[in-house]
């Protein structure tokens, strides 16, 4: 187990509220049961490498599913955590 701090942002294209694609990414992100602070423009999540990596999976896939999107994300070992 290695503890790790990703910062994500996620920008759905070519939509008119982008609202309902972020808030499944974030539940998505909730449904792996990891600590996060979702700000305006980011939200950072925090836990173990492997829970991290797999929530940030699933959030892609689910606002891939919805249409085009970007994700952004910075992972770091050297940012606190927990």
């Amino acid at each position: 187990m290695h503890g790790i701090t990703a910062q994500v942002s996620l920008y759905p294209l070519g939509e008119n509220d982008l609202s309902p694609t972020i808030d499944a990414a974030i539940g998505e992100i909730d449904r792996h049961g990891l600590e996060r602070q979702t700000g305006a423009m980011s939200t950072v999540v925090c836990g173990d490498d492997e829970k991290v990596f797999s929530a940030l999976l699933d959030a892609f896939r689910g606002a891939a599913a919805r249409g085009q999107t970007v994700m952004v994300v910075t992972v770091s070992n050297a940012c606190p955590w927990r």
